[in-house]
């Protein structure tokens, strides 16, 4: 596979992917026509990396789909000087995407081995800054964030995760509901935080995020 079959794959992954789907930020579309996402997975599957469904990275893991990752991008409005905090880095592609759009990322992530591969995929991204700990747990050591990315689909979002958030402060993810992924935004005002449901995609599961069991008799 040559570098020109990988851009004229991604050509087609953002008129088939994004454009058709309503991402139509210009920025976001930019950015993911000039990052290159096969160099974000693992070198077996840099044939499929710019299929319309998520990517196996290994460890359980996938990479999120073009459409999912636009979506919430585009939905989010990424401003230049918003402080990102993105949870579910994986192999970093997502990462890089957001360093074209704002200048402070930290890109959180809990698999060692994922980590690896996105320190060295991400060795050209300047704004993005690796570090590793429970998805679930957030990053607080650099709170508050303008943005909150979750990259990738939870059962719930922790209100350790929404605390990190200022005042007025967005986060975007996918929330399953009934088994079917939901992409949101929310919105913390005060001690409050509201989210709306905006369209229906496919999202790999996270893992750390699952609602508490409850027992019926």
């Amino acid at each position: 596979m040559t570098e020109q079959n990988f851009e004229a794959m991604r050509r087609a992954m953002v008129e088939s992917q994004l454009r058709t789907t309503g991402v139509a930020d210009p920025r976001v579309v930019a950015a993911m026509a000039a990052v290159p996402r096969e160099r974000f997975v693992p070198d077996e599957r840099r044939a499929t990396a710019y299929v319309d469904r998520p990517v196996p990275l290994g460890h359980g893991r996938e990479l999120n789909l073009p459409e999912a990752t636009g979506k919430l991008l585009a939905t989010a409005r990424v401003e230049t000087g918003d402080r990102v905090l993105l949870i579910g880095a994986a192999s970093g592609y997502t990462a890089a995407v957001l360093a074209m759009l704002t200048a402070d990322v930290v890109a959180l992530e809990e698999e060692p081995a994922l980590i690896a591969l996105a320190r060295a995929a991400l060795a050209e991204a300047a704004g993005v800054r690796l570090v590793e700990g429970p998805l679930a747990a957030g990053w607080p050591g650099d709170a508050p964030y303008d943005l909150i990315i979750i990259d990738g689909a939870v059962e719930q979002v922790p209100d350790a995760v929404v605390g990190q958030l200022v005042d007025g402060g967005r986060l975007v993810c996918g929330l399953v509901d009934d088994g079917v992924v939901r992409l949101a935004l929310g919105r913390r005002a005060a001690h409050s935080f509201g989210v709306d449901l905006f369209a229906d995609c496919e999202a790999p599961l996270l893992p750390g995020f699952a609602r508490p069991k409850t027992f019926t008799f």
